[in-house]
């Protein structure tokens, strides 16, 4: 069974399918703490959350006839049954998408015949979380997969360059930079990718927060 927050048709606001409609199903509980995450309600231990087994969930994502389906959080690793869910709905010819914070390993669902694509993030300072990172994941990644940087600072962003030239990302897999909102313009994220001829990278903004009001939920 699974703790689900909540389950909503909206687009996606980011990875590469951006602007594209998609099911979300959010899990309930992180293993980190984020300075700037957007949903730390979810995160919460008396957070409510419906139990659903991943047969109710793969039938409820085709009765909406969207053919994305993105699982987010909090953390979607922390379900350790988490590959029932997902080979049942890659299965049914659905496209499946992971967003994960990084810090716990890809491996299991990464070698598996039926394997989700992954958005993942590498916390960079302004998060407070960068020691947890498990960088062993940038050996499971891709072409189809992406590493996202949210950038809160220019130490984020010279950070994220470093990490991009050491595991050669961007020949693994897309990598995005994306601006912690409010934190850092986003202007200041283009100027730094001319400058360092950050080729390969793209700029990508939360279109969500932009469409509806930031603080929204279900969207």
């Amino acid at each position: 069974m699974f703790p689900v927050a909540e389950k909503f048709i909206s687009i996606n606001g980011e990875g590469t399918r951006a602007g594209e409609t998609a099911v979300f199903i959010r899990f309930k509980g992180c293993n980190l703490n984020c300075s700037y995450c957007d949903t730390k309600w979810a995160n919460c231990k008396d957070t409510s959350a419906v139990q659903f087994s991943a047969q109710e969930i793969v039938d409820w994502v085709i009765s909406t006839g969207i053919r994305n389906v993105t699982l987010t959080g909090g953390e979607p690793l922390l379900q350790k049954e988490l590959f029932q869910l997902t080979d049942l709905l890659l299965q049914n010819n659905l496209c499946v998408e992971i967003e994960t914070n990084g810090s716990i390993s890809l491996k299991e669902l990464a070698e598996r015949k039926y394997r989700p694509v992954f958005t993942m993030d590498y916390k960079l300072p302004f998060s407070g979380m960068e020691k947890f990172m498990d960088k062993e994941n940038f050996s499971f990644l891709a072409k189809n997969d992406t590493v996202k940087f949210v950038a809160g600072s220019m130490e984020d962003l010279i950070r994220a360059e470093e990490i991009i030239n050491t595991y050669s990302l961007c020949e693994r897999c897309h990598v995005y930079f994306s601006p912690v909102f409010s934190e850092i313009d986003p202007k200041e994220i283009v100027e730094f990718m001319i400058s360092h001829k950050l080729n390969d990278v793209r700029l990508q903004l939360q279109l969500h927060k932009y469409i509806w009001p930031p603080e929204m939920r279900g969207v």
